[in-house]
C-alpha cells in the first residue's frame, strides 16, 4: 500500500569489522536476551525465531538463497568484505533514513549496555558514525545525543560544578548536530530538582569522576560492574579512566529538564512507561516533544500513554496492531532498535512491514477503513511522523525512489 522507505527512529548503528561465527551469534544472543555468548553445543540462535527470519531475508540480499546455513551465509559475508556486506544488507532493508544514538554502548541490545561475551576485540564501541551509516545506506542518517555522555563530555573540559551546569547548557543548546536527545529509564519524576540538589549532586559526580580518572582500576575503585554483566540502560558504562560513574538521580533529573526546553525532542527509555505518568503530566505544557521508548512487552503502554498526552509520541513496536488499538496511527513511529549487525535493520523493517501491511489488509477488507485511509496511515507509520517529530528530510531521489519492500515481506 504505501512504497516509500521507513525512517527509522531509534538505532544504534553498525559495528565495523569482520565477525566469526562465533562472535556473531553472541550478538544474536544478546538481542534475544539470552546470556553467556555463544550457545551450548548442538544448539544456535540462529534456530531462533530471530535467526529464521534473518536467513529468510538476509541471505538473498547477499545473492544466496534463502535459509541457507548459517555457514554459508558468514562464509559469503567474509567473501564480500564487511563494509560490502554492510551496504547491501543497509540497502536492501528498506529503510531510507536513520536516527541514530551514538553513545558508546548499545541501550538497544536487550535492554542491556554491555557487550555481549564473544565480541571479538577491535569491535568494542566502534560503531559507523552517522555519516558513514547514512552512505552505507544510501540514505541519511542523523545523531541523537545521549545526555549521560554529553554530560560525560563536558565534565571532561570544566574545572568546577559552576562551570560544568553553564557549559552543559550552553552544549544542550548548541547540539546542531543532533536532532534528537535522548535519556535512560530513571529518575523522571514529576518535578525538576532544586538548584540546591542540582549543585550537590554534580558536585559529588564530579568528584567522583575525578577519582574513577586517577584509579582507573575497577578492582580499586568498585564502580565498575563486572565485564559481561547486564544492566539496565543508563546504569552501568564503559571501561577505562573516562568512564561515567553511576548516576546522580538529581542531575539526570535536570538534564532531562534541561533538555526539554531546547526545542528538540527528547527520547526516553523506559521499562515500564507507566511510571512516567506523573512526569508527562508536568511536562504537557513546555512545548516540548516526547518519545517513549518502552521495553518489551510495555509498548502497549507507551501507546495508551501517546493517546492520553498531546505532546507525546511512542514507538510502533515489534507488533503494531497492539500499539494502534490503543494511539492515533499519528502518534506511532517505527525503530528497528537494531544495534551490531546490519542484518538487525533488515529483519526489523522486514518484520514491521509485514505485519503492518496484513494488519492494513484486514481493516480493508473487513470495512473497517477505506484503501486510501490504509494508505495514509502506512505512510504515516513508514515516515510521516518521524519527519514531523524529528523535522527530518524526504529521503534522497522522492518517494518512490526507495520503496520498502513489501514484496519480500509479504510474499
Amino acid at each position: 500500500m504505501c512504497r516509500t522507505p521507513l525512517t527509522d527512529q531509534y538505532g544504534r548503528g553498525v559495528l565495523h569489522g569482520e565477525l566469526g561465527i562465533g562472535s556473531f551469534e553472541a550478538y544474536l544472543a544478546a538481542v534475544a536476551g539470552a546470556h553467556g555468548g555463544t550457545p551450548p553445543r548442538g544448539s544456535s540462535h540462529f534456530d531462533s525465531g530471530l535467526g529464521r527470519d534473518l536467513r529468510r531475508w538476509c541471505p538473498p540480499l547477499l545473492g544466496l538463497p534463502a535459509h541457507c546455513p548459517p555457514v554459508h551465509y558468514l562464509a559469503r559475508r567474509r567473501e564480500l568484505g564487511a563494509y560490502a556486506a554492510t551496504r547491501a544488507l543497509l540497502r536492501g532493508s528498506g529503510i531510507g533514513a536513520f536516527v541514530t544514538d551514538t553513545s558508546a554502548a548499545p541501550a538497544g541490545v536487550a535492554g542491556t549496555n554491555v557487550m555481549p561475551v564473544g565480541a571479538p576485540a577491535g569491535t568494542r564501541d566502534v560503531p559507523m558514525t552517522p555519516a558513514e551509516l547514512g552512505l552505507a545506506a544510501l540514505g541519511r542518517a542523523r545523531e541523537a545525543v545521549s545526555l549521560r555522555e554529553l554530560a560525560a563530555q563536558v565534565a571532561d573540559t570544566s574545572g568546577s560544578v559552576n562551570a560544568f551546569l553553564g557549559n552543559v547548557a550552553e552544549a544542550l543548546h548548541t547540539a546542531s548536530h543532533a536532532v534528537a536527545f535522548v535519556s535512560g529509564g530513571a529518575f523522571h519524576e514529576g518535578s525538576a530538582p532544586t538548584p540546591y540538589e542540582v549543585r550537590r549532586a554534580a558536585g559529588r559526580w564530579l568528584r567522583a569522576r575525578a577519582a574513577r580518572t586517577a584509579d582507573p582500576d575497577p578492582d580499586r575503585t568498585g564502580t565498575a560492574p563486572t565485564r559481561g554483566t547486564p544492566a539496565p540502560y543508563g546504569q552501568c558504562a564503559p571501561y577505562g579512566p573516562h568512564a561515567p560513574v553511576p548516576d546522580e538521580p538529581a542531575l539526570v533529573r535536570h538534564l532531562l529538564w534541561a533538555a526539554l526546553t531546547t526545542g528538540r525532542p527528547v527520547q526516553l527509555h523506559c521499562a515500564d512507561p507507566a511510571r512516567l505518568r506523573p512526569f508527562l503530566y508536568a511536562t504537557g505544557g513546555l512545548g516540548a516533544r516526547i518519545v517513549l521508548l518502552p521495553r518489551a512487552p510495555h509498548h502497549r503502554t507507551g501507546a495508551q500513554l501517546a493517546a492520553e498526552f498531546p505532546h507525546v509520541y511512542a514507538d510502533a513496536g515489534p507488533w503494531p496492531e497492539q500499539t494502534l488499538a490503543e494511539a492515533p496511527s499519528g502518534k506511532l513511529l517505527f525503530s528497528s532498535d537494531a544495534w551490531a549487525l546490519p542484518e538487525l535493520y533488515v529483519v526489523a523493517a522486514r518484520r514491521f512491514v509485514a505485519r503492518t501491511e496484513r494488519l492494513l489488509a484486514r481493516w480493508t477488507e473487513s470495512g473497517a477503513c477505506s484503501h486510501a485511509e490504509a494508505v495514509r496511515i502506512a505512510r504515516q507509520l513508514a515516515h510521516g511522523n518521524a519527519r514531523h517529530v524529528y523535522g527530518l528530510e524526504p529521503a534522497p531521489g522522492g518517494e518512490a525512489a526507495r520503496p520498502y519492500p513489501l514484496e519480500a515481506a509479504t510474499g
